[in-house]
């Protein structure tokens, strides 16, 4: 049995097993298992230090992705970049750290048809903020607004937007409305936060990414559509970083994208109907 896992807390709520189960079982790797696993930033170190020869790799999610750095081997340029690897594949040569999140926002927005910005607004300032710098910057785009609730807070963020080579500029949500004549808004802000902004966006924004991915449609999602905007929900982004696990984990490089994506659609699905 070869096994991978999802860790982070809370967990329960992860979608990555589905997307993962799916892989394996299109790929006829009838021997590999997936499980989420509950584990917070005290509890890491042991986990990864009890892990068997039959270990395959791990998916990171808050609050582990930047906890792990110093328990690996070896980083690609990016996670350090980052600062966060939300992915450790294991190995006899030892743990190493990438991350994929930044894969998973550049495909996210390629399939959804955003063309690469020349400007670009981002909301929040946490880890997801720092990735969609890194897609930002492999899409061309050297410069970004960081708009967040207190500037005194994007220590790290702005630490990221330097090893990238990043101008960032940080604003206040109460000057918005001063910033949004852009070519793509990337909403990192958890599931409600952006409701109050959705209207302003919607009116002024061609493009939005929304990273949130249940409940979707989300009202900043419903108010871009309304007005005539493209929107790129946080699914995508999911899948494409989870697919380019699988390809790290398993070697392989006939993932299937697509029966990843039933898998993940269907689950949100189940839930949302449990939850109505």
């Amino acid at each position: 049995m070869t096994r991978a896992a999802v860790l982070g807390s809370p967990i329960a709520h992860s979608l990555s097993p589905y997307l993962h189960r799916a892989a394996y079982e299109a790929l006829g790797l009838d021997g590999w298992s997936y499980e989420a696993i509950e584990c917070d930033e005290a509890a890491l170190p042991a986990l990864l230090g009890g892990l068997g020869p039959g270990w395959a790799g791990l998916s990171l999610t808050m609050p582990l992705k930047r906890a792990v750095l110093p328990l690996l081997d070896t980083v690609s340029d990016l996670a350090v970049e980052v600062g966060g690897a939300n992915t450790v594949v294991l190995s006899e040569s030892g743990r190493h750290g990438d991350n994929t999140d930044v894969y998973g926002i550049v495909q996210a927005l390629s399939e959804g048809g955003v063309a690469p910005p020349r400007s670009a607004v981002i909301l929040g300032g946490g880890a997801t903020a720092a990735s969609t710098l890194a897609a930002l910057r492999e899409l061309g785009l050297g410069e970004a607004t960081l708009v967040v609730r207190d500037p005194a807070r994007v220590g790290e963020t702005a630490e990221v937007a330097e090893r990238l080579g990043t101008a960032l500029a940080v604003q206040t949500f109460d000057k918005l409305d001063a910033v949004l004549d852009v070519d793509l808004v990337v909403s990192t802000l958890p599931s409600g936060a952006a409701d109050g902004f959705a209207d302003l966006v919607a009116a002024r924004a061609p493009a939005v990414f929304d990273v949130v991915y249940a409940p979707w449609p989300t009202l900043l999602a419903q108010a871009v559509r309304r007005a005539g905007g493209t929107v790129v929900g946080g699914f995508p982004m999911l899948l494409h970083q989870a697919v380019r696990q699988v390809e790290m984990m398993t070697g392989r490089t006939d993932v299937p994208v697509e029966a990843m994506r039933a898998a993940g659609e269907a689950e949100i699905l189940r839930r949302a109907g449990r939850a109505s």
